[in-house]
C-alpha cells in the first residue's frame, strides 16, 4: 500500500449490530492519539441526521431516502472531520464508514450495490479508509450483547442482518489488502491486540 507519509491514516471499524465496533474503535483511537469519530453522527449536523435514521419512531422512510440521509451525513463528516484531520497529519479512527452504506442500504435494503457505492464515493469525495477492520460476530451472540432500547436499525429482522453480514464478507473478500477480518467473539483485549498488530504491519504505525 503506497501511502503519503505526510497524511494521516484513516481506519474504520465495520460489522453488524453488537459486534464491538464502538469499543474497539475507541481503544485504537486512544492508543494512536487519533481523532475518534463515527458515522452517522460524527458532526453536529450528523447527530441530527443520526436521530432521524436510528429513531424507532421514524416510520415510512424510503430506502433511497435512507441512503441519501446517510450520504448527507458522510459528506458533512468528510468536510468537517475526516479531511481536515488527515491533511494535518492526524490519524482518524471511525466507528463505521462508507462501506456500511454499501452493506446496509445495498445488500441489506436491496438497493443496487453499484449505485450505493457511487453515491457513497461522491459523498466521501473518494476518501475511503486505508484499513477496514471487520468484526464478525454470530447473530445470536450479537443479539445477547444488545441491551436496553433497540434503535431503528437494530430492530430490523434476522434476514436483513444476515444480508448485511454477507455483504460485509463480500466486500472484505474483494479487497483483502484493505480489510482485516477479526473474530469479534474473542475477549476485548485479544481483539485489540490483533488490531494493533495489523495497524503496525499494514500501516507502519507505532501503537
Amino acid at each position: 500500500m503506497d501511502l503519503d507519509p505526510r497524511r494521516g491514516r484513516f481506519i474504520a471499524f465495520e460489522g453488524g449490530e453488537g459486534c464491538g465496533k464502538s469499543t474497539q474503535s475507541a481503544l485504537l483511537a486512544a492508543d494512536l492519539g487519533a481523532v475518534a469519530t463515527r458515522e452517522p453522527g460524527g458532526t453536529a449536523v450528523g447527530a441530527r441526521l443520526r436521530e432521524i435514521l436510528l429513531d424507532p419512531g421514524t416510520v415510512d422512510l424510503g430506502d433511497r431516502a435512507e441512503a441519501l440521509l446517510m450520504a448527507a451525513d458522510r459528506a458533512q463528516h468528510l468536510t468537517e472531520v475526516v479531511a481536515p484531520a488527515l491533511a494535518a497529519g492526524r490519524h482518524v479512527v471511525s466507528d463505521r464508514s462508507a462501506y456500511s452504506s454499501i452493506a446496509y442500504q445495498g445488500y441489506g435494503r436491496g438497493l443496487p450495490v453499484a449505485e450505493v457505492r457511487m453515491l457513497s464515493n461522491w459523498a466521501a469525495d473518494a476518501v475511503w479508509p486505508d484499513l477496514v477492520v471487520l468484526l464478525e460476530v454470530p447473530q445470536g451472540v450479537a443479539a445477547r450483547r444488545l441491551t436496553g432500547g433497540l434503535d431503528r436499525m437494530e430492530l430490523l429482522g434476522a434476514p436483513f442482518h444476515q444480508r448485511v453480514a454477507e455483504g460485509f464478507r463480500e466486500l472484505a473478500a474483494a479487497e483483502p489488502e484493505r480489510w482485516l477480518v477479526v473474530d469479534g467473539t474473542q475477549p476485548v483485549e485479544v481483539v485489540a491486540g490483533v488490531v494493533r498488530a495489523a495497524v503496525t504491519e499494514r500501516l507502519q504505525l507505532s501503537v
